[in-house]
């Protein structure tokens, strides 16, 4: 069901499950710049509440946006919040979404029962551990066909395969990782690298403790979930969820950065247990 902004930007939404007593959840998906597939965790949370997802402004199957700011973005989903018909949601963010999460929860606190950070980067120093774990879990051969596919004029075929060499890192499970990178690099979408470019640019100016005093605002609990084997370090994570007056913090072994493929049941758990208490 489409959704028209206030300022005339059309949003891609699905909605799925049952409304209950339980306070409704809104998916945030990562990026910047990609588009939602979290599907598998709404089926997680459908028989217990509602469950909205969306594609951001300017990504996947949602309308172009030149407006592409953090505080945009929240107003995005406080306007859905209102269309929706919803007096407070759960925010549950992934990857970038759980920075978009926590920065739509510190601008509209009354609006927000509880946040999910999920797989998050954190604060302080994560890219230099997260690059040195790229180049371990990659070969010399995967590096240069990577780095010639960056400059290319991709092909089809080829816009899969540097999907692909991007992201199969991402996984801890490694007979598996080229398997998962392969379903989610052959969505027929484009990837949008300006969005992705304006917010990645924002978040980086950011000053030192930025972020760690929008957490410290949060009146809410936040929920920090991590898979043990995301190249992002958990100990990254760990540092932003001490600033966080209200908060738990829920490492799950062999899973990378999208645990709900490697451990299904365990994410399953902690997410009911979130709406249901």
């Amino acid at each position: 069901m489409p959704f028209s902004t206030s300022d005339g930007v059309r949003l891609w939404t699905a909605t799925t499950g049952t409304a209950t007593s339980a306070v409704p959840v809104v998916i945030l998906h990562g990026g910047p710049g990609l588009w939602d597939d979290h599907a598998a965790l709404a089926q997680m949370l459908d028989d217990l509440t509602v469950v909205h997802r969306f594609d951001q402004r300017g990504c996947g199957r949602s309308g172009p946006s030149d407006a592409l700011s953090m505080r945009r973005l929240a107003q995005d989903i406080d306007e859905l919040r209102v269309y929706w018909g919803h007096e407070r949601i759960i925010v549950l963010g992934h990857s970038f979404g759980a920075t978009l999460a926590l920065f739509y929860a510190a601008s509209y606190p009354d609006h927000v029962a509880g946040v999910v950070y999920l797989d998050g980067v954190g604060i302080g120093d994560w890219r230099t551990p997260y690059h040195d774990e790229h180049l371990r879990r990659t070969t010399p051969a995967q590096r240069e066909r990577l780095a010639a596919l960056e400059v290319a004029d991709r092909t089809a075929d080829e816009e899969v395969e540097f999907r692909v060499l991007s992201w199969f890192t991402d996984h801890a499970d490694r007979s598996m990782a080229m398997t998962w990178a392969r379903e989610s690099a052959s969505v027929d979408l484009p990837i949008n690298f300006a969005a992705n470019r304006a917010l990645g640019t924002e978040i980086t100016s950011w000053p030192p403790g930025y972020v760690s005093g929008l957490a410290a605002a949060l009146p809410m609990r936040v929920t920090y979930i991590h898979g043990a084997g995301d190249p992002r370090p958990a100990s990254a994570v760990r540092e932003l969820a001490a600033h966080t007056p209200h908060h738990t913090f829920q490492v799950i072994p062999d899973a990378g950065h999208s645990p709900w493929l490697e451990q299904p049941e365990a994410v399953r758990k902690l997410l009911r247990d979130i709406v249901t208490s």
